[in-house]
């Protein structure tokens, strides 16, 4: 790895560093965009207005570029919390965390602070980075938990403060995949609308939490069982991790135990593949959205279940669901545009069940659109959460990480 010699600290000042900055910002958005395999050093290049050759004086090779933009990320975030934990109390403290996050998006967006990106490929690192970028999540990770807390982490509240701090990371990160529906100047109100819903939830007082009749509804559609369903669960749960990029054959060929000429066998190329997992998937979430919208009950009821069962039914031997950012790094994504649609759907479902909520009173008055594009980055989140958050696929996970969205992250 290539740390900083003494020299290059010397340059670490004007010319230097705004460009160094805008690259980092350039990187950390294609790395989202297309994966970390996805991009090529020659496209952040590009970005900069530099030859390829000329970005090695800032970084030697793509893997130190991809390794300080998470820990610019990292270190951005664990900032912010350092920042907000001098709060009296959780709430104020989330509020202050989601509103310094906020401002950093501002700034990045104003080209005048390094874009941040998420931590979905990490994995594709070698272990000499991972080592250390991991060591600065966790230590981040507990610096953002304790916002959450009251007193003490133990072992009773551990894994219950460990989940809502995951729900509250990807929330604010999820954030980023629908910003382009705003301006700049709108963030500020944006952060209080997030932190609203976050504080309170999105349930009315009084409202009760668990499954109802609706919930056995939705969740016991009737799917044709794939005669693959081994092959697909271990494809998605991969996915899930490495993302489209990071899934060669190679490795999906030896998550499921099988040779390549055995994959083959059963699937013509890695794109037939990918496209099973992403048709069963949307066929878990139009199943269930048709259930929950010709199910009886309050608007807030349909919500609560619809929620509950596609989570549920990641967590079940019946999942996992994949997801619903792993198709976004495909140089071909017209190929499957179509099949995307009803993610898009499933947000207008959810803003249809919001509005009906705050008609009938299930559903607390808040921004319906945000409100729904959090709903949905929660459902998505709860995809990865096994991977960030190790043994709560074996708590109550649909509880432990929904029931804080729909009453308040703060309440235990």
């Amino acid at each position: 790895m290539n740390f900083p010699s003494a020299e290059a600290g010397d340059r670490m000042t004007g010319r230097y560093k705004q460009k160094r900055e805008a690259i980092l910002n350039a990187a950390a958005r294609l790395f989202d965009e297309n994966g970390i395999k996805g991009t090529m050093l020659s496209e952040v290049a590009q970005q900069v207005g530099l030859n390829t050759n000329s970005i090695t004086y800032y970084f030697k090779k793509k893997e130190d570029l991809v390794f300080e933009c998470l820990m610019h990320t990292t270190n951005t975030i664990s900032a912010i919390a350092a920042d907000s934990d001098a709060a009296a109390t959780p709430e104020e403290r989330v509020t202050r965390f989601v509103t310094g996050r906020w401002k950093k998006l501002a700034e990045a967006a104003q080209g005048q602070y390094p874009a941040t990106m998420s931590f979905r490929d990490v994995g594709e690192l070698d272990a000499s980075y991972t080592k250390i970028i991991f060591s600065a999540y966790g230590d981040m990770f507990r610096r953002v938990r304790g916002l959450l807390a009251t007193g003490p982490v133990t072992s009773d509240n551990r894994m219950s403060l460990t989940i809502r701090t995951h729900l509250l990371l990807t929330s604010t990160q999820w954030a980023r995949t629908w910003l382009s529906n705003f301006s700049v100047a709108d963030y500020e109100r944006l952060a209080a609308y997030m932190c609203d819903v976050l504080i309170n939830g999105l349930a009315a007082p009084g409202k009760p939490w668990g499954p109802t009749a609706l919930d056995r509804k939705v969740a016991s559609i009737k799917l044709p069982e794939p005669s693959n369903h081994g092959f697909l669960a271990a494809a998605i749960s991969l996915l899930n991790e490495v993302g489209y990029n990071g899934a060669s054959i190679d490795r999906i060929s030896a998550r499921l135990s099988v040779t390549k000429g055995s994959f083959y066998h059963h699937i013509p190329s890695k794109d037939d593949l990918f496209a099973e997992c992403v048709s069963r998937t949307l066929a878990v979430v139009e199943g269930m959205q048709a259930a929950a919208i010709a199910g009886e009950g309050s608007g807030g009821d349909k919500l609560a279940a619809l929620a509950r069962s596609l989570v549920g039914y990641h967590f079940s031997p019946r999942g996992p669901l994949l997801r619903m950012t792993a198709w976004t790094e495909l140089s071909n994504l017209e190929q499957f545009s179509g099949q995307v649609q009803p993610i898009r759907q499933l947000t207008q479902t959810v803003v249809d069940f919001l509005a009906t909520g705050m008609m009938d009173g299930s559903v607390r008055p808040t921004h319906q659109a945000i409100a729904a594009w959090m709903v949905v980055g929660a459902i998505n989140g709860s995809t990865t959460l096994d991977k960030w958050v190790p043994g709560s696929e074996k708590t109550d996970a649909v509880a432990l990480y929904l029931k804080p969205f729909f009453h308040g992250i703060c309440s235990d």
